[in-house]
């Protein structure tokens, strides 16, 4: 799921793009157990049509945010991060204005114990950092299969040293060998 506010963001992010007809192929291909990932606007219309828990809300200052941002890779048990290796600190891109993940409580304590918080943001030094009023500081998510993801931050921008960062590379191998069903 690509980003880029094709259907705008009027209301909520991704809360129209959830209704395009193809979300139903998306939705359909996910729950037969293929992977989706889902960056920025992405990662929005995941949360909206289901896919994901949680909501992806405005920042806390109001602001857009476009710079590199420290990253703490949490888990790796899956096909996303299984290039990379726990609490390793990435610099990727982010640029959102409605990059706030939001969940209840429970939704956290559900989050945690399944081992579906991805990424969190920090400093260089791995410390979490609050960057856009995210709960827990989160970044990144999976959904309980381990088979939807969903991030704010742009690992597609990191792909070559002259950009500022190759980070984004590891990220996305762990697409390279996903079986998909027939």
């Amino acid at each position: 799921m690509p980003g880029g506010f094709s259907y705008g963001d009027y209301l909520r992010s991704g809360s129209i793009a959830r209704f395009s007809p193809i979300m139903k192929a998306v939705v359909s291909y996910a729950n037969k157990g293929s992977s989706v990932l889902g960056i920025c606007n992405g990662f929005q219309i995941l949360t909206e049509a289901g896919l994901l828990p949680g909501a992806l809300k405005r920042n806390n200052n109001l602001h857009f945010i476009s710079k590199y941002q420290s990253l703490k890779v949490i888990n790796t048990d899956n096909a996303f991060l299984n290039h990379c290796t726990r609490d390793e600190v990435l610099t990727i891109p982010i640029a959102h204005a409605d990059g706030n993940y939001y969940i209840d409580a429970a939704g956290l304590v559900e989050l945690e114990a399944g081992g579906q918080i991805l990424l969190r943001y920090c400093d260089a030094d791995g410390n979490l950092a609050d960057i856009n009023g995210s709960v827990a500081s989160i970044a990144g998510i999976s959904n309980k299969n381990k088979n939807v993801f969903g991030l704010m931050p742009h690992p597609e921008r990191a792909l070559e040293a002259i950009l500022g960062s190759q980070d984004g590379i590891r990220m996305l191998q762990g697409f390279e060998n996903i079986n998909v069903p027939a």
